[in-house]
């Protein structure tokens, strides 16, 4: 299951020195209803390797100033606590896990 990144939690979670994948979403977004299910699939399957979460961007507006995310979905992708990638907008599962792999 994808954790709950939080304002309070993510420095935390960076801490943890494995890859960090974070989908800024929201509950009035449909296309971010529509990736859920592959964010959640993602963070099962690549459990051990990455941190793979949800950030609801109402409730966490700090991180999402801090990544820019202006649309939403946004899932961004953080190696070594650095932007590498980004995906802006709805995608197919196989889009974000080949996003994911690269960083691995």
């Amino acid at each position: 299951m994808a954790l709950a990144i939080t304002d309070s939690n993510f420095e935390e979670l960076l801490a943890s020195g494995k890859p960090v994948v974070v989908d800024f979403w929201a509950t009035w977004c449909g296309p971010c209803k529509k990736i859920g299910p592959d964010i959640e699939a993602l963070a099962e399957e690549y459990k051990e390797q990455a941190v793979i979460g949800k950030c609801d961007v109402e409730e966490n507006d700090g991180l999402a100033m801090r990544f820019g995310v202006r649309n939403v979905p946004t899932v961004i992708f953080i190696k070594n606590g650095e932007v590498v990638d980004k995906q802006v907008g709805a995608a197919p599962k196989s889009t974000f896990e080949e996003k994911l792999k690269a960083i691995l």
